[in-house]
């Protein structure tokens, strides 16, 4: 039992969570500057069988929505979604310029190396509803990516 709930506290750190009909995995939020008054948070879902992310929540936002960017035109629109659909066995991925969560309203700054919970509320297609509750770290990029003058990452020397 002590290896079950090791593991999934683990999970529940690294922002990444397992419920039976979903996982949910590389989950980060942004941090907010001082005065900002809201941020985004990011993750990749993947569904076993055909869901919808209803909505989110977390005690640190007043308002938390998942949102759609995309281009109308020349202008870049950004605009809450009442549901995401998430096709059976595929990743959808919630990223920057994307589909991603709004944490509006925000009641105390996010800092860099904390993390926030987020509860994300799916419906199955028989209208069954079920709770995952995650924590993202505040990071400035999403985990696992390089940061810019990575050391061996340099290639204004290169010649071809």
């Amino acid at each position: 039992m002590k290896n079950i709930f090791t593991l999934s506290a683990l999970m529940f750190a690294l922002g990444l969570a397992q419920a039976q009909n979903v996982e949910v995995k590389d989950a980060w939020a942004r941090p907010s500057v001082q005065g900002q008054q809201a941020t985004g948070a990011f993750m990749k879902i993947t569904a076993k069988e055909r869901l919808q992310l209803l909505s989110v929540s977390s005690p640190v936002a007043g308002v938390s929505e998942v949102h759609e960017m995309k281009m109308e035109g020349d202008v870049m629109r950004m605009r809450a979604v009442s549901a995401l659909d998430l096709p059976a066995g595929q990743t959808v991925e919630l990223k920057p310029g994307g589909y991603h969560v709004m944490l509006m309203n925000l009641k105390t700054p996010l800092l860099k190396d904390t993390t926030v919970p987020l509860t994300l509320v799916f419906k199955d297609p028989k209208g069954v509803q079920s709770k995952v509750e995650i924590a993202l770290p505040v990071a400035i990029r999403a985990p696992g990516t390089m940061p810019s003058g990575t050391p061996g990452m340099d290639h204004s020397q290169h010649k071809h």
